[in-house]
């Protein structure tokens, strides 16, 4: 009878315990499924962050990849011409005589290119010039007598930096120049003041040479402005003129590669 009583009260005091014990369990089991949608919701986030991230890198590089392919067809466009031609205006210093001041050369200029590439060609260039020589105070009172100048040179010229818009090139040429200083003296031919003592050059040939950097503005795949400054070298009267000046026209390309 003793024995049934204490099996009695130890069934009491262990019944609330085993309860207890079954709602930790029961709330430590509920609890994980919760942590576990918590983690896939973080990492189902993380993911299309990155999947946008890769979204956004393809498209930027797709838009770059058509801007150089428009870039690429303009700039083909606009220099894959096989011919060239121009007419231009130009201006020029040029000292007229031994120990002269520099006088301005107004000019025309007109010429045909032809093109290798896009970047090279070979350049067939005339002009004239002409101005007013002051030869000062002198016996055959002629003090300001016109005078001329005509080129023909050929060299090659190189587009450096091409661009849709715009493109600058180098060019050097070299040939040879027919000089007019006598055509308005009046028979005094040179107005010489003794054998070596003459106010302009002899009229007659010499050479000539230009470089000069070029910069074109296209206005069409087929038509530019063109500046070219200029540095411009002749030998009348057996001495070295060094004159500085530039050329500006338009130009006109035609005959595709």
């Amino acid at each position: 009878m003793v024995s049934f009583r204490r099996f009695a009260l130890l069934l009491a005091l262990g019944l609330p315990a085993m309860h207890a014990v079954q709602a930790q369990t029961s709330s430590s089991t509920s609890s994980d499924p919760a942590q576990d949608q918590s983690q896939a919701a973080q990492a189902s986030q993380s993911q299309p962050s990155t999947a946008e991230t890769q979204g956004q890198l393809s498209v930027q590089a797709r838009i770059r990849l058509r801007r150089q392919q428009r870039r690429a067809t303009a700039i083909h466009d606009a220099y894959d011409h096989r011919w060239e031609t121009y007419m231009d205006m130009g201006y020029l210093r040029f000292t007229p005589g031994p120990s002269r001041q520099r006088v301005t050369l107004y000019s025309w200029e007109t010429g045909l290119t032809r093109f290798k590439s896009e970047r090279l060609g070979y350049e067939f260039d005339g002009r004239g010039y002409y101005g007013t020589a002051y030869v000062g105070l002198n016996f055959s009172n002629i003090t300001r007598p016109a005078i001329s100048q005509y080129d023909l040179m050929i060299g090659p010229v190189y587009r450096f930096y091409l661009q849709p818009k715009y493109a600058i090139s180098g060019r050097v040429l070299g040939g040879a120049a027919y000089g007019n200083f006598t055509g308005d003296t009046n028979g005094f031919g040179s107005i010489c003041q003794g054998a070596n003592n003459c106010l302009l050059y002899p009229t007659g040939y010499t050479y000539a040479a230009s470089a000069s950097v070029i910069g074109e503005l296209n206005l069409t795949p087929s038509v530019s402005f063109k500046l070219a400054p200029e540095y411009f070298v002749t030998g009348f009267g057996s001495t070295l003129q060094n004159s500085i000046g530039f050329t500006a026209g338009m130009t006109y390309r035609f005959g595709k590669q």
